[in-house]
Protein backbone atom coordinates (compact mmCIF):
# COMPACT_ATOMS: atom_id res chain seq x y z
CA UNK A 1 0.00 0.00 0.00
CA UNK A 2 1.41 3.76 -1.02
CA UNK A 3 1.75 5.81 1.55
CA UNK A 4 1.61 10.11 0.30
CA UNK A 5 2.94 12.73 2.61
CA UNK A 6 1.44 15.59 2.23
CA UNK A 7 3.04 19.04 3.40
CA UNK A 8 1.01 21.10 5.28
CA UNK A 9 3.18 23.85 6.46
CA UNK A 10 6.85 25.01 6.03
CA UNK A 11 8.57 28.04 8.49
CA UNK A 12 11.54 29.36 8.77
CA UNK A 13 12.95 30.20 11.72
CA UNK A 14 15.86 31.41 13.82
CA UNK A 15 18.44 28.20 14.45
CA UNK A 16 18.14 27.01 18.05
CA UNK A 17 19.98 24.17 19.69
CA UNK A 18 16.61 22.97 21.66
CA UNK A 19 14.10 22.78 18.69
CA UNK A 20 14.80 19.64 18.09
CA UNK A 21 13.30 19.02 21.27
CA UNK A 22 9.87 20.83 20.18
CA UNK A 23 10.16 18.87 17.20
CA UNK A 24 10.35 15.34 18.75
CA UNK A 25 7.96 15.99 21.94
CA UNK A 26 4.94 16.88 18.65
CA UNK A 27 5.89 13.45 16.79
CA UNK A 28 5.97 11.99 19.88
CA UNK A 29 2.26 13.46 21.05
CA UNK A 30 0.43 13.84 17.69
CA UNK A 31 1.23 10.69 15.63
CA UNK A 32 -1.92 9.22 15.85
CA UNK A 33 -3.69 11.90 14.17
CA UNK A 34 -1.17 11.04 11.23
CA UNK A 35 0.93 14.36 11.83
CA UNK A 36 4.59 14.29 11.18
CA UNK A 37 6.99 17.26 11.75
CA UNK A 38 10.45 17.64 10.39
CA UNK A 39 13.43 20.12 11.19
CA UNK A 40 16.53 21.10 8.56
CA UNK A 41 18.87 23.81 8.27
CA UNK A 42 17.95 25.94 5.73
CA UNK A 43 20.80 25.50 2.74
CA UNK A 44 21.29 29.18 1.99
CA UNK A 45 21.45 30.46 5.62
CA UNK A 46 22.89 28.29 7.96
CA UNK A 47 21.18 30.46 10.58
CA UNK A 48 17.86 29.30 9.88
CA UNK A 49 16.10 26.39 10.63
CA UNK A 50 13.41 24.90 8.04
CA UNK A 51 10.23 23.51 10.04
CA UNK A 52 8.00 21.58 8.25
CA UNK A 53 4.24 20.07 9.09
CA UNK A 54 3.22 16.89 7.37
CA UNK A 55 0.23 14.55 7.26
CA UNK A 56 0.70 11.05 6.57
Amino acid sequence: MESKIEIISTVKLQHSPDLYKVVDALNRTLKDRDLMFGLALDNEDQNKAVFTIYRT
